[in-house]
């Protein structure tokens, strides 16, 4: 876990500018529920086939505490996991589900506190009886999500760093914050209206 050290404290919006846009995971994806901290963690990724969550259910006995479980879900019409799944999940050390899919049991899954990042709710659970192999590359919200991968998510959204770039993404992302944080509202006031003005004049706009 030492190498994802410190991502915890890197907002998804600073990432998505150091990464662009293929390596945010669409609006689709959200907190189900108003969340109080960031996310952070390597992915353990799962594939669940339409209808049946046999691996996601699989995974939560197999994924390292600190893990964040990603799941490429087949469909929206069931649900993978509901409130015994994710207090299971929570009680082996697993910081929480990015799901391209949806769950149940939503006012349990709440109370616990255990972070669920998906595309909503539904009453009727899956079947179980596929077998996919487990921490194979997955696509969960318009991401390609490898085993290892950094996932990032809060309320700004879930952002994915590739796992070969994590060292130098989070080196890069320091320095922004740091240089955000010296910089007053008056001097970036300053050079960002001097930069619209420079477009606009570039494009023709005159007031």
């Amino acid at each position: 876990m030492n190498d994802i050290t410190g991502f915890e404290n890197i907002p998804p919006t600073t990432l998505a500018d150091l990464l662009g846009r293929e390596q945010v995971m669409d609006i689709g994806i959200r907190p189900l529920w108003p969340l109080e901290r960031r996310v952070a963690g390597p992915a353990f990724t799962v594939r669940c086939p339409p209808g049946d969550n046999l691996m996601l259910h699989a995974a939560i006995y197999r994924a390292e505490p600190g893990s964040i479980i990603v799941v490429e879900a087949g469909d929206v019409d069931y649900a993978v996991a509901g409130g015994n799944v994710c207090a299971v999940a929570q009680r082996r050390g697993i910081a929480g589900f990015v799901v391209d899919g949806v769950i149940r049991d939503l006012a349990e899954v709440r109370k616990m506190g255990f972070p669920v990042f998906a595309r909503g709710v539904i009453p009727i659970p899956g079947s179980k009886a596929v077998v996919e192999p487990l921490n194979g590359q997955v696509r969960c919200g318009g991401v390609n999500v490898s085993a290892g991968d950094i996932i990032v998510a809060d309320e700004e959204g879930v952002v994915v760093t590739p796992r070969a770039r994590r060292r130098q993404v989070l080196l890069d992302a320091q320095k922004k914050l740091a240089k955000e944080a010296d910089e007053s509202l008056d001097v970036w006031e300053e050079a960002h209206r001097a930069r619209i003005d420079k477009i606009l004049a570039e494009n023709g706009f005159e007031d």
